[in-house]
């Protein structure tokens, strides 16, 4: 038996040990299409459960499937076309089957000449991988129009519940103080599926991150200087809820000019480290240049190489307010901003629909007794940011605070607890 035949023997054992009854339930499986001639393709940060979602989905199907998986450096080696005697391999093992799961597929050389050959015989196919490039650079160019996308992120509150079996329905003291608890943790433990049943998660995450570095970015992008490039992602881990330019990066790490600095940080967004959200503005180098950086999950934010500060909740709690909103939001026709006016007032998030602002989402940890700078800060932008957009579906959320209707001469501004909001 060759070593690939074995690595592949080895993968279906490991498969079929496996119980998915165990594992939790994402909306996200629902997005994928089993009976579709497209290629169905999840994507997102390494270990937010991609595969375990693909996997889930097929088994609980009962379609026939093979599966690769490419996170390994024998099958990653492989060139285009060794591919098809993968394919002879899979069917000596799997036997006839109907779908295709191929895990991490970014890592194969010229893996989209592959994806479209097994395209044109009709095998149903399911792809996994790391990085951002699967769709932004690649796919449209080589396989235009003839995939659909799933964007996974690492476990949502409701997902986290969910795993903790925590009741997310009673309104009773216990339940809602319970919840409460576990929003308090999630905020700083984060979602990461595997970090859940882990002792010692800071090693975990550490590693998560070196993972992600060096295989996701550098060897990608045959980065050169790799421990610029780590220090560049911590930095933006440092800097999470804040404003961060292309400059600053270049100031700050001594970079040889702009140029570079746009690379290293396109690299972090694309393996699905952080994620960037622009100032709203009618000027394109204004988005460009003014946007604020989030971490893909704030296990990140807590355990990262040299970090200092951890508990800022109010940004914390904005940071899983962010995921959330792009969770939600139909990526084809919404878009995710942030609204300044100078000093005059400034919104947390804006969610765009067709060139329309039609939601400003306002984010507060302790707004129990606001003093009058906090009311004016939190309830005035919304105000300010609604006659200026003609938006008037206003959201205020909050980790403490009084849940209500607040009128306000003629608008309406809905005062949400975040472990209510986060839970819809």
């Amino acid at each position: 038996m060759n070593s690939i035949e074995q690595i592949l023997r080895d993968q279906r054992l490991e498969l079929e040990r496996t119980d998915f009854k165990s594992y939790v339930s994402r909306k996200e499986e629902q997005q994928i299409e089993l009976d579709s001639n497209l290629a169905q393709i999840v994507i997102g940060v390494r270990r937010s459960g991609k595969s375990t979602l693909c996997q889930k989905v097929l088994k609980e199907s009962g379609v026939r499937y093979a599966y690769a998986n490419f996170d390994d450096p024998v099958l990653a080696a492989l060139k285009a076309d060794d591919l098809l005697r993968l394919q002879e391999t899979l069917f000596r093992i799997y036997g006839d089957y109907t779908h295709l799961f191929i895990d991490e597929v970014q890592n194969i050389d010229q893996w989209p000449l592959f994806v479209n050959r097994l395209l044109r015989t009709k095998v149903r196919l399911l792809l996994t991988g790391s990085n951002a490039n699967l769709l932004s650079d690649e796919l449209s160019t080589h396989i235009t129009g003839r995939y659909n996308e799933i964007r996974l992120y690492p476990f949502s509150f409701a997902d986290y519940c969910v795993a903790k079996h925590i009741d997310t329905k009673a309104q009773d003291t216990l339940a809602r103080g319970l919840r409460s608890h576990a929003l308090d943790t999630y905020l700083m433990e984060g979602g990461l599926p595997e970090t859940l049943r882990l002792r010692n998660q800071a090693r975990y995450v550490r590693s998560l991150l070196d993972a992600i570095v060096n295989k996701d970015i550098c060897r990608r992008y045959r980065v050169q200087y790799k421990s610029t490039l780590m220090q560049i992602a911590n930095g933006l881990l440092d800097h999470f809820c804040q404003e961060i330019g292309y400059g600053d990066i270049q100031q700050a790490y001594q970079l040889k000019s702009i140029h570079t600095a746009k690379n290293y940080i396109s690299y972090v967004e694309k393996a699905y480290l952080v994620r960037f959200v622009p100032r709203l503005s009618f000027k394109s180098i204004e988005r460009l240049s003014h946007r604020k950086v989030y971490a893909i999950d704030t296990a990140f934010v807590t355990t990262h190489h040299d970090v200092l500060q951890t508990d800022n909740l109010g940004w914390r709690l904005e940071n899983v307010v962010a995921l959330e909103l792009l969770r939600r939001m139909d990526y084809a026709d919404q878009q995710l901003y942030y609204l300044r006016e100078n000093r005059s007032y400034e919104v947390d998030f804006a969610v765009v629909e067709r060139g329309r602002v039609t939601q400003l989402v306002q984010v507060t940890y302790d707004f129990t007794s606001p003093r009058a700078k906090l009311y004016n800060r939190e309830i005035g932008g919304l105000l300010k940011a609604a006659a200026a957009t003609h938006c008037h579906d206003l959201t205020l959320i909050m980790m403490t605070g009084e849940p209500k209707q607040l009128v306000v001469g003629t608008e309406t501004i809905r005062c949400v607890l975040a472990t209510d909001w986060l839970l819809l």
